[in-house]
């Protein structure tokens, strides 16, 4: 499982948006566990943040001027949350780039981290870090499906349920994003599901 998903991330080529003066620039790290059954590891944003506070996120945030490129953004704001050194991370590559709603262009990439690293959060900014199988997003067991009118397109966003963690929003894309990749799982984000109920 582990070679396949190696193969498929470093032969991918994800949508990256031209840089945008317009849009602040970021990066996000996408931890997999090196194992033959994956895990992701995810944060939960404290509470008390201004921006995505309570949220469900992968360890990341804004490009500073010293980062040579966005990979040292995500390894640096990984090691700054969660306490994971780069050292221990495997950049494997990035997927799409997207714009979040506050108008920040980020750029996740896909790292390998070893399965038993001991994660130290940072408390002014993360609530805890946590794992989730890849295969459980794979399975598409969404709680519900977020319509998102945006750039002239609607997306239909899966909202998880793992535990007490809800995953959504910018965090589900990418999420939907690799399992498609590495599973061939075939959600769809421009169409609604099967059970999608409409309002009118």
């Amino acid at each position: 499982m582990l070679d396949e998903l190696l193969h498929r991330v470093r032969g991918y080529s994800p949508r990256l948006l031209e840089a945008d003066r317009n849009f602040p620039e970021a990066a996000v790290l996408v931890p997999l566990t090196r194992s033959d059954e994956p895990e992701v590891v995810l944060t939960l944003r404290a509470s008390g943040l201004s921006t995505h506070g309570g949220e469900v996120a992968f360890p990341g945030g804004r490009r500073d001027p010293e980062d040579a490129d966005l990979v040292r953004t995500a390894l640096r704001e990984a090691e700054e949350e969660i306490g994971l050194p780069p050292g221990l991370v495997e950049v494997v590559g990035p997927l799409s780039t997207l714009v979040s709603r506050h108008g920040i262009q980020v750029t996740p990439y896909v790292g390998l981290v070893p399965d038993y690293v001991e994660y130290r959060a940072n408390d002014d900014e993360i609530a805890s870090v946590f794992a989730v199988p890849l295969a459980f997003f794979r399975d598409d067991s969404r709680e519900m499906t977020h319509r998102i009118d945006y750039l002239g397109q609607s997306w239909y966003v899966p909202s998880y349920r793992y535990g007490e963690y809800k995953i959504w929003g910018l965090t589900a894309i990418m999420l939907v994003e690799l399992v498609n990749l590495v599973y061939d799982a075939g959600i769809q984000l421009h169409r609604p599901p099967a059970h999608f109920i409409t309002l009118r």
